[in-house]
């Protein structure tokens, strides 16, 4: 029998939460938090069991040889973090998330699309968004202040076009 799903957790207690994470990792591990170097990790290791040569004579798998990166620790919690949470709150199902007037074929589109497109984007910055607007924003770096109103401005601009697929 399915419990009846659960609020969702309160934000300004959830910020608040990821607040002490982000103070955590820098105590704990001298970093912030982020995302693009757990991928980055992976790719080296796995270029690396399969053409070692190649992956030290390559700069940027190079970069990550020598270890598995606390990074890809940090996403697997993040996997599990989210999956038992969902199983907590009664939200543990599967399904694609649509408006009424999205297809199945074309959601998958746009969040692969959109995914390959911030993955690029991230490679590209050298470092992910959460990188960026997490640890940049508690280092108060100007650039990173800039990131987070610039990606604001652009999600409350974007917002109207993608509210008619999901109304």
């Amino acid at each position: 029998m399915n419990k009846p799903a659960q609020r969702y957790a309160d934000p300004y207690l959830a910020g608040i939460g990821l607040g002490l994470v982000l103070l955590a990792a820098f105590v704990i591990a001298g970093r912030g938090l982020g995302a693009s170097g757990a991928f980055g990790s992976a790719a080296a290791g796995l270029v690396a069991a399969i053409a070692p040569d190649r992956a030290r004579a390559n700069p940027y798998f190079s970069q990550y040889l020598g270890g598995v990166d606390w990074l890809v620790f940090e996403i697997l919690g993040v996997f599990i973090g989210g999956f038992v949470s969902a199983w907590l709150a009664g939200r543990l199902k599967f399904e694609i998330e649509r408006g009424p007037r999205a297809s199945t074929r074309g959601r998958l589109a746009c969040a692969f699309g959109g995914g390959a497109l911030m993955g690029t984007g991230a490679v590209l910055a050298r470092g992910c968004t959460s990188g960026l607007a997490l640890t940049g924003g508690a280092l108060l770096s100007v650039g990173s202040w800039i990131f987070i109103g610039a990606a604001f401005a652009a999600a409350y601009l974007f917002a109207p076009v993608m509210r008619k697929e999901w109304r």
